[in-house]
């Protein structure tokens, strides 16, 4: 049974990974522009009211930033990730483990979160 949860983990990851980078991609941003371009420019705004009309609009952008907000999200994380391991790499006392870790699942980082919660309690038992 764990195993198939692992597999189904890794998966996951790797699914929510590519769609990660595809909601990211300026391609992608283009093509729903685009999209949502042909959908405002198709509605037949004589059977609407302005209401309709106005969350129409609100839809198209926000759906619009979506996109916007995951490519922002996508460039912070890779720079992030980029210092992060410079930092680690210049610093001959770090854990190497660490180097690589927006590679591993939920589950390898929750286990390496509670061996540094260990090291934190046991570092503050031995100042105090």
């Amino acid at each position: 049974m764990i195993k198939h949860y692992q597999k189904l983990d890794k998966s996951f990851e790797r699914t929510t990974s590519i769609f990660t980078r595809i909601l990211g991609n300026p391609i992608t941003f283009i093509l729903a522009f685009i999209l949502v371009v042909f959908w405002l420019t198709n509605i037949d705004y004589q059977i609407q009211t302005t209401n309709d009309i106005i969350r129409d609009y609100v839809y198209g952008l926000s759906f619009l930033t979506l996109f916007i907000i995951q490519k922002s999200f996508n460039h912070f994380s890779a720079s992030l990730h980029i210092k992060i391991n410079e930092l680690l790499a210049s610093n001959d006392m770090a854990n190497n483990e660490i180097l690589n870790i927006e590679a591993k699942t939920e589950h390898e980082i929750i286990e390496l979160k509670k061996e540094y919660i260990e090291l934190a309690n046991q570092i503050k038992e031995d100042l105090e």
